[in-house]
């Protein structure tokens, strides 16, 4: 039962349970104790009712130290005092007293603003101080009698601190995790969806233009061509169906495309005016690429053969993609002309570059000494053993 209690955190009803428990042992047994102690040097002492009712109200009000902290703390710290300077606690006997304090502060400063807290601690130590102060005699001396008022309140008061700075700490990393998780989350189905309405809408466009010039000469190639947009409507819709069914919870999808549907890729291709020759080479066949690395090979040659489609059609591209045991290499070339772009990088290649980035690889984009343009990356990927 006290394993379970300490491998999870206990329930706010827990909390006061605990709190009432100490509460009974410090109010009911210890201060009383400490103030039915007889006062130095032959003092008189006060009746059995003062010392119990003082010990009650110095220690009962723990029961209620997390809902009220600082009132508690001032309660605690006021009482305390009153009894050592009427004598109803002798200062010899004020470990008790200090106990309570103790517990009231570490619940003030884990629980309030740092400001708040340190005034509060701040005041009741002077207040303690008075009256060790003036109870000061062959104990202590009244320096020394602040000296433990100090000890009283101050460490209990940093560990307090402390613990409210780490669960502080705790809170922030916990909500960047999650604001990253929601970042990541995005920026992955971004460079889904633009990968694959890129690629599909730059045929759909080539193949309606197609259309539109021949409808009156060649109904034919027209009805062709309405045939290959509608198949690759299909297709974009299944795809965007399955990026955005991930969201949801419970809702099945269809396998990502890999490396088995490259041949694919490159037949679409050719409906927009670019041949592309692929070659996959597998430099040990039983190597098993994962999931997500194939899924970045697949997405980025796709995104190389679409740039290709929407910039440099008509022109010859050739793919490459080398698996080997612990990477895969990707090289697209075309040797088509295209237009000087003044605005940077565009959304393609920096989707590209992400992809990459995520498996800690390596990627390199730009036109080629010999004319046209050139997509290389490198992924490492660690085969489950």
């Amino acid at each position: 039962m006290t394993a379970l209690l300490l491998s999870r955190r206990l329930r706010p009803a827990e909390l006061y349970i605990v709190d009432v428990v100490l509460a009974v042992a410090v109010g009911g047994l210890l201060c009383p104790y400490a103030a039915l102690e007889s006062p130095q040097h032959g003092g008189v002492s006060e009746p059995l009712w003062v010392s119990i009712l003082v010990g009650m109200l110095i220690g009962l009000p723990l029961a209620v130290r997390r809902r009220w902290p600082s009132t508690v703390a001032v309660v605690i710290s006021s009482v305390t005092t009153v009894a050592l300077v009427t004598g109803v606690i002798p200062n010899f006997a004020a470990a008790a007293p200090a106990f309570a304090i103790g517990l009231s502060f570490y619940t003030v400063a884990a629980s309030t603003a740092t400001r708040r807290s340190v005034l509060c601690a701040a005041g009741c130590l002077a207040l303690v101080s008075v009256g060790l102060v003036l109870t000061a005699g062959d104990l202590w001396s009244r320096t020394g009698a602040v000296g433990y008022a100090a000890v009283m309140i101050t460490p209990a008061w940093l560990i307090g601190w402390l613990i409210r700075e780490r669960r502080a700490l705790d809170a922030r990393q916990s909500e960047h995790l999650v604001r990253q998780a929601a970042t990541e989350e995005r920026l992955r189905v971004a460079r889904e969806l633009h990968d694959v309405v890129a690629h599909t809408l730059s045929l759909i466009v080539v193949k309606a233009a197609v259309a539109n010039h021949v409808a009156e000469a060649d109904p034919r190639e027209a009805g062709a061509a309405l045939r290959v947009i509608e198949e690759t409507g299909r297709t974009a819709l299944t795809d965007v169906r399955r990026v955005l069914g991930v969201l949801r919870e419970g809702t099945p999808y269809a396998p990502t495309p890999g490396l088995d549907e490259l041949p694919v890729l490159a037949r679409q291709a050719a409906i927009g005016g670019v041949d592309v020759q692929l070659d996959v080479r597998r430099e040990e066949p039983a190597a098993v690429v994962p999931e997500s690395v194939s899924l970045a090979v697949y997405r980025i040659v796709q995104e190389a053969v679409t740039n290709v489609v929407k910039h440099a059609a008509p022109a010859a591209c050739r793919a490459t993609v080398t698996v080997t045991p612990d990477e895969v290499r990707v090289e697209v070339t075309d040797d088509g002309r295209r237009p000087v772009l003044t605005g940077g990088e565009g959304h393609g290649l920096t989707g590209m570059r992400e992809r990459v980035a995520l498996h800690g690889g390596e990627f390199t984009a730009g036109s080629r000494s010999g004319g046209g343009f050139a997509v290389t990356a490198r992924l490492p990927y660690r085969v489950a053993a």
